[in-house]
């Protein structure tokens, strides 16, 4: 068995805009359904969702039919977390809070074998070789390992072009949430000062020759940082779509409720 292609790696590395959904919601039969959507690639998220080693698993297996290229995002840049979720198959992952080049390496030597200068500790029947069956597999794995960092502050955004400069870093993606918690906008991350940083972000972190991405449920927002550069945009979530439309339907009954109970 050959190495799997990890499509959403390809994609960077064409500069294609690939355009993606974050899941909160730590269960494979949702993974399931959105990662039939459409959606160019799926963030299974560890670091603000309940998802532990095995949800994840499983979530990876059901988007394995889907056309959805998943991304991990692990609980934070520890060499323990990235190790099982490399185990179980994930070619991407996405780690947050990185502040500058020394984090952005450990998050690098975490994903490769001593061979490579890493600490990634040996397996030969974990899911990512295929049981065993990718006979090359730790010779050859880290061809189709994708590391994002995440940039979220402001000491972090003074250092992008160090964090770029990392071997092994292969795209930059902005919190805007934290980021906006950092500038003094908590929740607030359309504010003039935390939008004027995002653009200068993108601009920075596509000078220094990686991909830039982010993350917005706001249409219009997407679509002015895919204007600014962004080349993968995550332009939603599986719970947000989930209670919003709940809430809507709930809503659009509500007058029947009220015409009825006048009626009695």
């Amino acid at each position: 068995m050959d190495m799997i292609l990890n499509r959403f790696k390809q994609g960077l590395r064409n500069g294609e805009l690939q355009i993606g959904l974050w899941s909160h919601l730590s269960n494979h039969v949702s993974t399931e359904v959105i990662g039939g959507a459409g959606f160019d690639w799926i963030v299974l998220d560890a670091e603000h969702s309940p998802n532990e080693t095995f949800q994840l698993h499983q979530q990876l297996q059901a988007l394995v039919e889907g056309g959805s290229s998943p991304v991990v995002r692990v609980a934070w840049n520890d060499k323990v977390l990235i190790k099982r979720v490399l185990d179980i198959g994930a070619q991407t992952l996405l780690i947050p809070q990185v502040q500058n080049a020394a984090e952005a390496a450990e998050a690098v030597a975490a994903t490769r074998y001593p061979a490579e200068g890493g600490l990634r500790g040996f397996t030969g029947l974990s899911r990512a070789s295929r049981f065993g069956r990718i006979k090359d597999y730790h010779q050859r794995a880290s061809e189709e390992l994708c590391v994002i960092v995440q940039v979220e502050t402001g000491d972090a955004l003074s250092q992008i072009e160090a964090i770029a400069a990392v071997d092994g870093i292969d795209g930059i993606f902005i919190g805007p949430g934290d980021l906006s918690a950092a500038l003094g906008h908590i929740g607030n991350p359309g504010h003039p000062e935390v939008q004027a940083a995002i653009a200068d972000a993108i601009k920075r972190i596509r000078a220094a020759g990686k991909p830039a991405g982010i993350l917005t449920g706001d249409e219009a927002q997407a679509r002015q940082y895919i204007e600014w550069g962004c080349c993968f945009t995550a332009v939603g979530a599986d719970i947000a779509l989930l209670a919003r439309a709940s809430e809507q339907l709930a809503a659009r009954f509500q007058p029947l409720k009220t015409a009825h109970k006048s009626a009695a």
